[in-house]
């Protein structure tokens, strides 16, 4: 009887208690979380309108201003190599040296010659006014003098070309030959290659319809010339070379087995960091537009409907805006259509930024707009001297 009047008042003491408890964790709960969060910040850009070079990175290859090749003009044995490979050498330095005592042994041999012969002349001038001698046989006496220093002067030029000089100054590479090598026999022996690689040569080509559809936005005015020719360089990281190079020419014809033209861009290498053989894109300007929008290549995002970017209402409020871009400026898009000045693009923070979420947006310098006079290389471009 006891226990039964006594059971029901535990029961109750229990669940209030534990209604105690969760009324105090609840409201510890509410107390933690606190205000919301402020909104995540992203970088924008606010569209503007100006002055742009349209560009396109053509694929190229670098090659070397000048290329001189090293070798044997007369038959020895190789005695001495005077360079270090990959190192530069200067106009004219010696780099072989081939035995020369064959040779130093004929051009004494021949100057002897020379010598008698001129004895022989000499002796005969005042024999020949007396009619001592006949005139054919001074006549004869001057022939074999000539021939004498003919072979003199063969065999003085054999005799320097036992020292090997470099022909051009630039950067020799890997020796083709060692001490103790026989050369010359035969063939003039390869002995080493050297590359003038300060300025340096870019080859490129432009496919010939860009070329046709260049020339009809030229002439119905959606693009305009400029007067200079300088491009850039942009290199397999990705990164642009620090220095400007200038287009030599671009080729009248369209190679049939490619469609595309020929062109040549030239630009400094004081450093030496450029290396024929290696690959690049060529930023090349095909001409200047009024009154076009860039973004940063980064803000334009495509998707299974086609291009877009994610733009910041007034209210922060984050949106999708479809765009058409209409070719590159630098690094950066030409939006066509699906913006409008003042419009607010996002550029970093695309990944905080969900379709009708709230961000603070910071604003970011526009792009910078090409100058008026920017390069617009064309057809009819002439060689630089």
């Amino acid at each position: 009887m006891t226990t039964r009047t006594h059971l029901p008042a535990a029961i109750a003491v229990s669940m209030l208690m534990l209604v105690a408890c969760g009324s105090h964790e609840g409201g510890g709960q509410q107390a933690s979380t606190g205000a919301a969060p402020p909104p995540p910040e992203v970088d924008v850009v606010t569209v503007s309108t100006g002055s742009v070079v349209l560009t396109q990175d053509l694929p190229g290859r670098l090659e070397a201003y000048r290329s001189a090749q090293v070798r044997a003009r007369v038959e020895g044995i190789i005695e001495k190599r005077l360079f270090a490979e990959g190192s530069d050498v200067k106009a004219g330095e010696m780099l072989f040296q081939i035995d020369p005592r064959t040779y130093q042994t004929a051009f004494d041999s021949a100057k002897a010659d020379v010598g008698v012969a001129k004895l022989t002349v000499e002796r005969y001038k005042p024999l020949l006014a007396a009619k001592a001698v006949s005139q054919q046989d001074y006549d004869l006496a001057e022939a074999k003098l000539k021939q004498a220093e003919a072979v003199l002067s063969r065999a003085q030029l054999d005799l320097e070309n036992t020292h090997v000089p470099a022909s051009i100054a630039g950067r020799i590479g890997r020796a083709q030959v060692t001490e103790g090598a026989l050369v010359g026999r035969g063939e003039a022996t390869l002995l080493a290659t050297i590359e003038q690689v300060d300025p340096i040569y870019a080859n490129f080509t432009q496919p010939g319809a860009d070329l046709q559809r260049l020339q009809q936005a030229f002439k119905s005015g959606k693009l305009k010339r400029a007067g200079s020719a300088k491009v850039e360089l942009v290199l397999e990281d990705g990164s642009v070379y620090p220095h400007q190079g200038k287009l030599l020419f671009s080729n009248l014809a369209v190679d049939p087995s490619t469609g595309s033209v020929s062109l040549r861009a030239e630009f400094p290498n004081p450093a030496h960091e450029l290396l024929p053989g290696m690959f690049a894109s060529i930023r090349f300007p095909e001409g200047s537009a009024d009154n076009s929008i860039r973004v940063p290549q980064r803000a334009v995002q495509g998707g299974t409907q086609g291009q877009f970017v994610m733009t910041v209402d007034s209210e922060g409020k984050v949106a999708p805006r479809p765009v058409v871009t209409g070719g590159m400026a630098g690094s950066d898009f030409v939006i066509a259509d699906g913006l409008k000045v003042g419009d607010q693009v996002i550029v970093n923070g695309l990944q905080k930024a969900r379709p009708g979420s709230t961000v603070k947006p910071v604003q970011l310098k526009p792009p910078v707009s090409a100058p008026a006079n920017a390069p617009v290389p064309n057809a009819s471009a002439t060689p630089e001297k």
